[in-house]
């Protein structure tokens, strides 16, 4: 009894002399939590983006090719992550995971041969093949000027010439529609309303094509190198035209070009800087002397890739049907030529920065105090670098229904930022530590565009840079990333892009280079954004629909 006196008056004694803010606790409100608390933006931190980023872009995953051992163990280590969350799954039959089927051509180099006239032709450095055999001796040639059918701009690259049974030289980008036409002008009927270089080739009998690319490619030619020949070309099976409608053929380089064009009507010099200017060519038939052999053997093999969805349910019992779309790519180039004696391409900004913002803000929204009202959809997207595979894969088999995505946020390359006092030209187009490009909703949603720089300036008030938010960027940012594939479905996107630098698509994307205190401060504004899309009454209203 005296022990139990003694506790008691022992506790008496703290309790009074405790701070007044405490002692009184019963009688005095809590001080208030703000918005960004309650909603979990604070749990987003500089340690812990660094622990995700580190990890995810360390040369243990090889670059995180597409499709790779390396990117498949970052889809196991995403979903085991979002499990443990209580995230629901949004891939295929419950899993996390939306299966995208691969078929991977690989060329036999010892039977692979071209040769023009009596001059034998070296793999890798003259041309590379296109993912289809061929067998086509001492052909003749003719040039077809873009090689493209477009029936709206009337481009007809054939038009008064009879190219069946020869080989068609035509220079075309090879990632999108020639100079003087733009996306919007192939989205009808493919066939009829128009056709690609190889597709129109095959149509007018040619019996092969030879495709000079422009600088974009011709610059990365030794990347472009080492995965035709090395690993061989793959595509998503879903994607494919059916063989028999495209002429096999070959890319060339200058020299080729130059080859087989010297002393005709036009040289590979003058069409080149015609070409890719956007200036009609007309078509012409070469000297008969000329002439080329193509002989590609290809074996093929079916693969696997996949994206990784997620889901975080909203509370409200109606608008949880909707969702605000949250993605990022996940996958980079993964081993190439080395540089400086390192071979792997980690892409720590492009795009671990935007996978691990991604998840940072799937683990905030479990530490918040309620729920959004809408859904929030996270895509992993893989096969980006390989011409958005992922994001159109998804936006074409959706696993949720496509029309009740209210708007697609994507992050790619935000973790750098330009230090003060760099020279490098290379360098010149950074935003600095405190400031992010911003693509899209200003060219699709006035609502959105307007709601994510309120958000802005109310909570952290970042330098939002919407100089690349117009359909006239030279850059063509707009059209590079995963966002795209939703905005030609007609779903209003933000992209959020630190800009391009020196490092890359090269080894040093390291993530040691990485501003780890911009990223938290942009991946806390970007959350708090989600936040006011998903409890809004009514979705972002599209009034500047995509031409």
């Amino acid at each position: 009894m005296q022990r139990l006196l003694a506790v008691l008056l022992l506790t008496s004694v703290l309790v009074f002399n405790l701070p007044s803010t405490l002692a009184q606790g019963r009688n005095q409100k809590a001080a208030p939590v703000s918005l960004a608390t309650e909603r979990g933006a604070d749990s987003i931190t500089v340690t812990q983006i660094r622990d995700y980023l580190s990890f995810i872009a360390s040369d243990t995953f090889e670059g995180r090719d597409t499709p790779s051992r390396g990117l498949d163990t970052v889809a196991q280590f995403l979903a085991m992550s979002l499990s443990r969350l209580g995230l629901k799954p949004g891939g295929d039959d419950g899993t996390f995971f939306q299966k995208i089927a691969l078929r991977r051509i690989a060329f036999d180099k010892a039977e692979t041969r071209a040769q023009t006239d009596n001059r034998a032709l070296t793999l890798g450095d003259d041309y590379l093949p296109l993912a289809r055999p061929a067998d086509i001796q001492s052909s003749p040639l003719v040039f077809a000027g873009n090689g493209w059918f477009i029936k709206s701009k009337n481009i007809d690259a054939y038009k008064g010439i009879d190219a069946k049974g020869k080989i068609a030289i035509v220079f075309t980008p090879l990632d999108g529609p020639p100079r003087g036409a733009t996306r919007a002008d192939i989205s009808g009927k493919r066939g009829e309303e128009w056709m690609t270089p190889a597709e129109y080739a095959f149509k007018q009998g040619a019996a092969g094509i030879v495709m000079v690319p422009d600088f974009h490619y011709l610059a990365n030619w030794e990347s472009h190198r080492t995965g035709i020949i090395e690993q061989g070309i793959t595509n998503v099976e879903r994607f494919q035209t059916a063989s028999t409608q495209l002429s096999p053929g070959v890319i060339a380089t200058p020299r080729l070009a130059n080859l087989l064009l010297y002393g005709e009507k036009q040289d590979a010099r003058s069409i080149y800087e015609a070409a890719f200017s956007g200036q009609r060519l007309e078509p012409f038939v070469l000297s008969a002397q000329k002439t080329l052999s193509l002989n590609i053997k290809v074996k093929s093999e079916a693969l696997a890739t996949q994206n990784v969805v997620a889901v975080f349910e909203g509370s409200d019992p109606v608008l949880k049907n909707e969702y605000v779309a949250l993605g990022a790519h996940y996958d980079h180039v993964g081993v190439g030529t080395p540089i400086n004696g390192d071979p792997i391409y980690n892409g720590a900004d492009d795009d671990a920065s935007g996978t691990t913002a991604l998840l940072a803000m799937a683990e905030a929204l479990t530490k918040a105090r309620s729920r959004p009202k809408r859904s929030v959809l996270f895509v992993w997207h893989a096969g980006e670098e390989k011409g958005l595979w992922g994001s159109r894969y998804f936006t074409e088999y959706p696993t949720i229904p496509l029309d009740r995505i209210v708007t697609n946020i994507n992050l790619d390359m935000i973790g750098r930022s330009k230090k003060e006092g760099d020279t490098n030209p290379r360098n010149s187009e950074l935003s600095g530590p405190n400031e992010i490009y911003v693509i899209g909703p200003k060219m699709m949603s006035t609502e959105l565009a307007e709601l994510i720089e309120s958000v802005n300036k109310q909570y952290l008030n970042l330098t939002y840079d919407f100089r690349y938010d117009d359909l006239a960027d030279p850059n063509r940012y707009f059209y590079q990333s995963d966002h795209y594939s939703y905005a030609v479905k007609g779903i209003p996107v933000v992209f959020f892009f630190a800009g391009e630098h020196e490092d890359y698509h090269r080894p040093s994307d390291s993530s040691d280079k990485i501003n780890y205190q911009k990223m938290e401060k942009v991946t806390r504004s970007i959350y708090m954004m989600v936040w006011e899309i998903a409890n809004k009454a009514t979705r972002p209203k599209v009034d500047k629909p995509l031409p």
